[in-house]
């Protein structure tokens, strides 16, 4: 590769921090399907950084010079999603005083990121459907119909394949995504990247907060290695800030260390890692008195969205607080469900 090629390369992903093995096999699919305009399906856990990689996919491609828009189908309430993917006329429902443009519209020569496009709705995903398929869609409260040129880039930390057989995801819809997959790893399975990702972030949040880290002690840096990372980049992000504003004497402090984490108090060398998220999820809920949202619940202790730690305690069986409190109580009463 020529060393014009290489910086080229270099910048469309300069925003991606890591050179694991896990992460180059990533940005490797990145390079290939990038100019083939095929729709993408970018799979992986919470906070693995998959908006990062349709951004990647985007700014290599031909579309690059027109826009990328955006929509998280989590963060939209399901009777106002199909105006946002699609527009809607004015009078179209109460409410609708205008025309609006929907996000196929606006992303006409461009891409689409669809983020957690596994929580479209049932009845929403044929018309998802027919525009992949034919690029065309009416507004709602319209008859005419418009046609786009629109690539779609979608993301997910579902299992859709799963949800397909469970008939809450439509196996039509789900091969149309599933053109070109991309499975982002977990950043436990990327460990060589924490520490350039500590430093990256260190960068950030100091010039931020005005605050002059130079220094990260290697038990710090030994303990962020080790540490499982449930919540992946954006935990380990919100640690990172938390420790700089946190920070004296240029020192980077061990927010993870028994001091400053109850959580990881007590945990038998012989652990495993599912024993392990189920055991912090437990601790951070019975430390926020159960309560899940919000600032101070346990979503936010983890590091993670409210939706995904209520999916991940279906996950391990945790259904609510025990009568009694007694936390052993849960792990039992669960294990035999």
């Amino acid at each position: 590769m020529k060393v014009a090629d290489q910086d080229h390369r270099a910048r469309r992903f300069e925003q991606i921090i890591g050179n694991s093995p896990a992460l180059r096999a990533v940005l490797e699919q990145v390079a290939r399907v990038a100019s083939a305009d095929s729709t993408v399906l970018i799979q992986g856990e919470t906070g693995t950084g998959k908006e990062l990689v349709a951004h990647a996919i985007h700014n290599a491609s031909p579309r690059s010079g027109r826009p990328l828009i955006k929509l998280n189908c989590a963060a939209i309430p399901f009777d106002l999603l199909e105006s946002e993917l699609f527009g809607h006329e004015r009078g179209a429902f109460t409410g609708a005083i205008a025309q609006t443009i929907g996000r196929f519209e606006l992303a006409d020569k461009g891409t689409l990121f669809l983020d957690e496009v596994g929580d479209i709705p049932l009845a929403l995903q044929p018309k998802l459907l027919r525009v992949l398929q034919e690029q065309e869609f009416e507004r709602l409260g319209s008859g005419r119909t418009h046609r786009v040129d629109v690539r779609l880039v979608a993301a997910t930390h579902r299992d859709l394949e799963r949800m397909v057989k469970r008939n809450e995801f439509r196996s039509d819809l789900y091969y149309r995504l599933n053109v070109f997959p991309i499975m982002v790893p977990p950043l436990r399975e990327r460990r060589e990247d924490i520490i350039p990702l500590v430093e990256h972030y260190i960068e950030i949040f100091s010039r931020r907060v005005g605050r002059h880290i130079d220094n990260i002690p290697d038990e710090v840096s030994d303990t962020f290695r080790s540490y499982a990372w449930p919540g992946n980049i954006r935990e380990l992000q919100n640690v990172i800030e938390r420790a700089v504003i946190l920070s004296d004497n240029g020192l980077l402090p061990n927010l993870l260390a028994p001091t400053h984490t109850p959580l990881l108090v007590g945990f038998p060398a012989t652990t495993t890692l599912r024993e392990s998220e189920r055991s912090l999820i437990l601790a951070a809920l019975e430390a926020t008195g159960w309560l899940i949202g919000g600032s101070y619940g346990a979503a936010a202790r983890l590091g993670m969205k409210r939706t995904t730690l209520i999916a991940r305690m279906k996950k391990h069986r945790i259904f609510g607080p025990p009568p009694d409190g007694n936390i052993d109580q849960v792990v039992q009463v669960d294990s035999e469900r």
